[in-house]
């Protein structure tokens, strides 16, 4: 698998995008700022480095599956756009803003944005699914949080925004213990 550095020319589904920057690293890819002759986009390029704690199938055939699910389920997400099954890209709306784990860990005031995810959880517990609630999954837009990740599971209660997900939308202890853990990381 390919890692994209600054000006990098990708192609997915016969277009051209210049790589920008990289935005993060998850587990089932690598996701970039880029554009192509019209407008900045995210281009996600699969990878299939190992996860000890998830298991996946068909990563870019998941991505294909949970973005209709979510868009069936009234979850604000970003528009695909494209995706290339051959080279295991996707190519997703950029929503420009700040991650809600950044504003948790500068210590800023996220309350409103936990009441919109709640309402996120609502609608995807009706339609029997959860959604990635780890806090950098979600951007701050214009004053609404957009889940800019497509994962999503079958429901489970105890992987719900409520009694997991939540863990991490403030300085909680889960919360401190993951910063240090990727503080180590850095090192």
């Amino acid at each position: 698998m390919e890692i994209f550095i600054e000006h990098d020319i990708v192609e997915a589904c016969g277009r051209s995008y210049v790589i920008i920057k990289l935005l993060g690293k998850g587990k089932g890819g690598y996701s970039y700022l880029a554009e192509d002759e019209k407008k900045e986009v995210v281009l996600k390029q699969i990878h299939h480095e190992p996860c000890d704690y998830y298991s996946f199938g068909n990563k870019i055939e998941a991505e294909a599956r949970d973005y209709e699910r979510l868009m069936k389920a009234g979850i604000r997400i970003p528009e695909l756009l494209a995706i290339d099954f051959e080279k295991e890209r996707i190519v997703k709306q950029y929503i420009p803003g700040r991650n809600v784990f950044e504003l948790v860990r500068e210590g800023l005031d996220v309350d409103p944005y936990r009441k919109q995810v709640s309402e996120m959880a609502s609608l995807a517990k009706e339609n029997g699914l959860n959604i990635d609630y780890f806090p950098t999954n979600f951007i701050v837009h214009e004053d609404l949080i957009w889940y800019v990740d497509y994962e999503c599971n079958e429901y489970s209660r105890e992987w719900d925004f409520e009694n997991w997900g939540s863990r991490y939308w403030s300085m909680s202890e889960e919360f401190m213990k993951y910063l240090k853990k990727q503080e180590r990381n850095e090192e």
